[in-house]
């Protein structure tokens, strides 16, 4: 069973004498004939309305939206998306504004408004600019090798020690405020558990040094945005890069759509690609199907 709006993925990618797939809004189907279920945000209680169901295949990164339904059928494994081609768009995006921050592009593209020709000493050597990434999982890793021809200082929080070329590794909560302190950028791409949902708040941004930059391309669970903005108009906190957030989409009525330091992109740092994601769901079914081992299965205690 595939999410609204697959169907002009082609459904013929499917083809097989083994299984079929149908439109959770679009066919009719009997709900004792599904054994797959791969999607994004089902309904709460959808899930356990399909009583034949072998595996959940979340079509994104994160699980999150699948946890939060108290009736997830918890027993199921439960699949993350792990895609070389989103991960590297994810690095090359926070790649990208890190870059855009460091070498003062917006104060250029202002200038250029006002056709002045003014030139502007960097305010620190790539070599002695910090930069930290929460959550050194598949996609942390990945973010921390595009940086690493620039020459910046690499650091990493997550929840158990990590070892990943190039970057210092701060684990556990009693190492969080010593790996703030060294954050000129810090980038959230924490999976959203109990355990991390408003872990950016007023305390962290307290935390990371006068001036420093926060990314969060992650879970707009993780950012209480009225910390943020606070950070920012004390002018504790430089500016903000945010592709994530509480309420998607973003509100009309939001102050982040105005605030003059904060850059704002509609949740498209990383996009699944169809093509991968109809090759995932079909190993998936076929491991399954075969007796083989699921791979990427999430632990729900965990969270990820």
């Amino acid at each position: 069973m595939l999410p609204p709006g697959w169907d002009a993925l082609g459904r013929s990618g499917f083809a097989s004498p083994v299984f079929d797939a149908v439109l959770a809004d679009g066919d009719a189907y009997k709900p004792d004939e599904i054994n797959y279920f791969a999607g994004f945000r089902p309904p709460p209680g959808f899930l356990k309305t399909l009583p034949r169901l072998k595996a959940v295949l979340s079509l994104g990164a994160g699980v999150d939206a699948f946890l939060r339904d108290p009736e997830f059928p918890r027993h199921l494994p439960l699949v993350r998306f792990v895609d070389p081609t989103l991960m590297h768009e994810m690095a090359q995006y926070v790649a990208m504004h890190i870059l855009i921050a460091h070498r003062d592009q917006r104060l250029y593209d202002s200038q250029k408004r006002g056709r002045q020709w003014r030139q502007h000493m960097l305010a620190r050597a790539s070599r002695d600019t910090r930069v930290g990434i929460l959550g050194l999982g598949d996609i942390g890793a990945t973010i921390a090798a595009s940086l690493l021809p620039f020459d910046f200082q690499l650091s990493g929080w997550s929840r158990s020690r990590k070892m990943v070329p190039g970057v210092k590794s701060f684990a556990g909560p009693s190492e969080l405020p010593q790996f703030l302190a060294g954050c000129d950028y810090c980038v959230c791409v924490l999976p959203l558990t109990a355990g991390t949902r408003g872990i950016m708040n007023a305390g962290f941004f307290a935390r990371l040094p006068k001036g420093a930059f926060v990314i969060n391309v992650a879970r707009g669970g993780h950012l209480i945005e009225e910390d943020l903005i606070a950070a920012l108009d004390s002018g504790h906190l430089s500016g903000a890069v945010l592709d994530v957030f509480q309420t998607e989409p973003l509100p009309d009525e939001s102050p982040i759509w105005t605030h003059p330091k904060i850059t704002v992109t509609p949740h498209i740092a990383g996009i699944t690609d169809p093509k991968a994601a109809l090759i995932y769901v079909a190993d998936c079914v076929t491991r399954c199907e075969s007796g083989k081992t699921l791979e990427n299965v999430i632990d729900p205690a965990k969270g990820y």
